[in-house]
């Protein structure tokens, strides 16, 4: 019966959305086991980590197109997985990456650059979108220690 139980909370689980379980991998972190994990990446995962760092968003995309993933398939990917950006430096085509990022929230990304603190983007963001919002956005980016 706990088995019955567990498996019956396993499909509940992953019929919740990957921003909703925040479970976002970090591709420059995570081990070639967790990234094998993420669903459809288990004959690239070798090669998405030998080719580590990964500076931006777009360096990952490269391999994953590369490994002949559609850019619709990266698209899903892209609430799994993840190379985390530098709000500071990056571009708009790295901030468009961002799953449901929209042309009028990138352009609130770049228009507080540079950022001081993760606090301060937190602060901007949450002008324009929920809580819940920023929170998932927080999850594609980094501020550097200054």
């Amino acid at each position: 019966m706990p088995m019955k139980i567990f498996a019956l909370a396993a499909l509940l689980f992953a019929a919740i959305p990957a921003s909703a379980q925040n479970t976002l991998v970090n591709a420059n972190t995570a081990s070639e086991a967790q990234i094998a994990a993420v669903p459809g990446l288990a004959p690239l995962a070798a090669a998405i980590v030998a080719k580590r760092p990964y500076a931006s968003p777009l360096a990952l995309d490269a391999v994953l197109a590369e490994g002949k993933i559609a850019p619709d398939q990266r698209k899903l990917i892209y609430t799994r997985l993840w190379a985390p950006m530098n709000l500071n430096t990056a571009t708009l085509p790295d901030i468009m990456l961002i799953p449901g990022m929209s042309a009028r929230m990138a352009d609130e990304f770049r228009e507080y650059k540079p950022y001081k603190s993760i606090g301060q983007f937190r602060y901007e963001i949450g002008k324009y979108v929920s809580k819940a919002e920023v929170a998932r956005l927080e999850q594609y980016v980094f501020v550097p220690p200054r």
